[in-house]
């Protein structure tokens, strides 16, 4: 838990703002009773400078935007946040600014999922996202205490291409895309791959990839970070589901653009570096095959 919202304690509704639903901007989702407004600042969620935040860090922080607010239907008090997009680079006026507004958001105790990636975008794929985390929370808070229930994750049905396979990967529709490419003989590959490990202290990340020549392969990672949250679903899992649908997204855009591949040598040696550092991951590295030529 952050130190800063255990000085606030628990109970964190005062110092959130109410975000109503007739203020002009129409929201961009209802779903299992919880409304979600796009591209709000963070002003609009927090109504008051909280204890240990320095002006400098409130005025910065209060301007800064928040891509997804998932709100309470009935009262319009914010649940949680959602960011997706690129990393700040390090050193940026973004990276200080995404500090700011993390200080205020942890003594505050705003529930914050935040997504990075080179490839998926808010406006693009926000939505959706936001609609699979409202329900995957929902099912797994909808579980009796200790009942063994299938994961969400894990539930089967009918898959995109006819096969019955897990209904709520969200790489599905890039799995399918990439068979078809293969049959279309425009990937050497039809087979997406990929690895997932959780850092201790840090985010949760996924690797996924597909190789488009022989020997050279498209690769997209996803680190995804829960501050004060819970996805309903491993958050490690979901990020290599993530990095999937970002392979689909450039799987895409094939026949346009020349994609930056990376040699199959090469990701293996990376592989190789994440297995060597297997003692900062939570869990360890699950991933031993990958390393082998």
């Amino acid at each position: 838990m952050d130190q800063a919202m255990t000085s606030t304690g628990s109970d964190h509704t005062s110092w959130l703002r109410a975000i109503p639903t007739d203020d002009g901007r129409a929201p961009v989702l209802t779903r299992g009773g919880q409304v979600v407004h796009a591209d709000r600042r963070m002003g609009d969620l927090v109504q008051r400078r909280p204890p240990g935040i320095t002006g400098h860090q409130w005025s910065t922080a209060i301007r800064a935007g928040v891509d997804f607010v998932v709100c309470a239907g009935d009262s319009g008090r914010p649940l949680f946040a959602v960011e997706i997009g690129p990393p700040a680079p390090a050193g940026s006026a973004a990276q200080r600014t995404e500090r700011m507004r993390n200080a205020v958001g942890a003594a505050v105790g705003l529930e914050v999922l935040r997504i990075e990636s080179p490839t998926l975008r808010a406006a693009d794929h926000g939505r959706r996202i936001v609609a699979y985390v409202i329900d995957a929370r929902g099912y797994a808070e909808g579980g009796l205490p200790g009942e063994t229930a299938v994961g969400f994750r894990d539930i089967l049905g009918r898959l995109p291409d006819g096969r019955t396979g897990p209904v709520n990967d969200l790489g599905a529709l890039a799995r399918a895309a990439a068979v078809e490419a293969y049959v279309a003989r425009r990937l050497a590959d039809p087979i997406v791959r990929g690895l997932h490990v959780t850092w201790k202290d840090g985010p949760a990340e996924g690797w996924s990839w597909v190789e488009v020549r022989p020997g050279a392969c498209l690769v997209e990672r996803v680190s995804v970070w829960e501050h004060r949250f819970s996805c309903g679903v491993d958050a490690a899992r979901l990020a290599e589901d993530l990095a999937a649908v970002a392979v689909g997204e450039r799987l895409a855009g094939l026949d346009d653009d020349a994609p930056a591949l990376v040699s199959r040598d090469e990701l293996r040696a990376e592989i190789r570096g994440l297995r060597a550092r297997r003692d900062e991951l939570v869990n360890g590295f699950a991933f031993d095959h990958l390393c082998v030529d």
